[in-house]
């Protein structure tokens, strides 16, 4: 079901900040930057390889305001990762299948993500408490 790990979400006080350590430590390079108001969040992708299935990257979230999900998030376990995205041909598909076995979904259908993927998550309780995102990555990703 799983093609990659499409990306690593880490949350973050200060995008730009963290852009730049990200930048400077690891070498990766900025690929596409969103304020994805749906969610409450500035956000920025950072490439990190290629591979059979596609691209994988590092998600840096800072949010909007301190209700937001992600904000919440930090108040209460302060900066690092917040979710584990996972590569799926079809987040549809996936979604069916997984809900099937019994774990809840955060989303009855998919919404807009980053860099125009198609996601959805998983609720942490039913998943060994990992917030985990399903993605389909936009045609060319």
């Amino acid at each position: 079901m799983f093609m990659r790990i499409d990306h690593i979400g880490i949350a973050c006080h200060d995008l730009e900040e963290k852009i730049a350590l990200f930048e400077r430590t690891f070498e990766l390079t900025v690929v596409a930057r969103e304020v994805n108001e749906e969610q409450g969040v500035k956000e920025a992708m950072l490439h990190i390889a290629d591979g059979e299935g596609g691209g994988s990257y590092i998600q840096l979230l800072e949010p909007l305001s301190a209700d937001s999900p992600v904000g919440k998030f930090l108040a209460r376990r302060g900066e690092g990762v917040h979710h584990v995205a996972f590569g799926v041909p079809d987040v549809s598909q996936a979604m069916e299948k997984i809900g099937a076995k019994g774990v809840r979904l955060l989303d009855e259908r998919p919404r807009h993500g980053s860099m125009g993927s198609s996601i959805a998550f998983l609720h942490p309780k039913d998943v060994g408490g990992m917030l985990t995102e399903l993605v389909q990555a936009a045609e060319g990703r």
